[in-house]
């Protein structure tokens, strides 16, 4: 236990880890470099290049993981030369601990943390995507019910009527969204990830709730309803200082998710 506690050798790791702009983690190779005792860069890239392949054998983008930051340093001289370093991924890191050289005890150290924080991820990730699964089941059924009670109100156009809740939460009609999100002609909501699915969610059933309980007649005004409670769902988001969904990147195909995790929600 004593290998994973803030004291270890693992803290090192945390403290020269970074965030880009995405919140995404990763590390620099010229720092990481000592950490794993080794003190000639020639040394540490050839290990560097060991992980080149094995990313590459493993079906994955090399240049996603290690990403060139080389920069031009100025010599004694006067002169300037490019020194090569690299952006990590935190795969990356895992491969170049996986191709170190094993009798030292700094390899160990950074294979073990670097294989937990990759199991917290995939743990991470599988959560992320069972709850997405399950919201979008829940939207499913909540729309129809939604589309059940705006037909009682008299609503005949469903595309208006939807397009409407759309604008209302996003700001924009369904065609613009898309093509914001560059999604194709996906649906938007198995595109959407949990965040987006909850607001969705919220959105559809306060509109449901309120046709029924208000007794709203005529589509005109069931249309303006469904309008304004994506509005005030908006407004809640802006307020409490959340993404906006048109802001919220999209997210792979709910259909392509894992079958295994299909068949656990079912």
């Amino acid at each position: 236990m004593t290998q994973i506690l803030p004291s270890s050798p693992h803290q090192d790791f945390e403290n020269i880890k970074k965030l880009d702009e995405n919140g995404i983690e990763y590390w620099v190779a010229r720092e990481l470099m000592p950490l794993l005792e080794y003190d000639q860069w020639r040394n540490f890239e050839a290990v560097i290049d060991k992980a080149k392949v094995a990313t590459s054998q493993s079906n994955q983008n090399v240049t996603s993981h290690f990403v060139d930051i080389g920069k031009m340093v100025k010599l004694g001289s006067g002169s300037e030369r490019k020194i090569k370093d690299y952006k990590l991924s935190r795969y990356a890191c895992y491969l170049i601990a996986q191709n170190g050289d094993p009798s030292k005890q700094a390899i160990a150290n950074a294979q073990t943390y670097f294989a937990i924080q990759a199991r917290r991820q995939e743990v991470a990730t599988f959560e992320e995507e069972n709850k997405r699964l399950f919201i979008r089941q829940e939207v499913k059924k909540q729309n129809k019910q939604l589309f059940s009670t705006a037909s009682r109100s008299g609503v005949r156009n469903f595309g208006k009527f939807n397009d409407l809740g759309y604008l209302g939460l996003y700001g924009l009609h369904i065609p613009k969204i898309k093509a914001k999100k560059d999604i194709g002609k996906d649906d938007i909501l198995d595109r959407a990830g949990a965040t987006e699915l909850a607001a969705n969610l919220f959105r559809i059933t306060q509109t449901e709730e309120k046709i029924r309980k208000d007794n709203i007649i005529g589509e005109g005004r069931a249309s303006l309803t469904h309008f304004s409670v994506g509005s005030k769902v908006r407004e809640t988001i802006r307020k409490i200082g959340g993404t906006m969904p048109e802001d919220l990147p999209p997210a792979l195909h709910i259909k392509k998710l894992k079958p295994s995790q299909q068949k656990l929600l079912k």
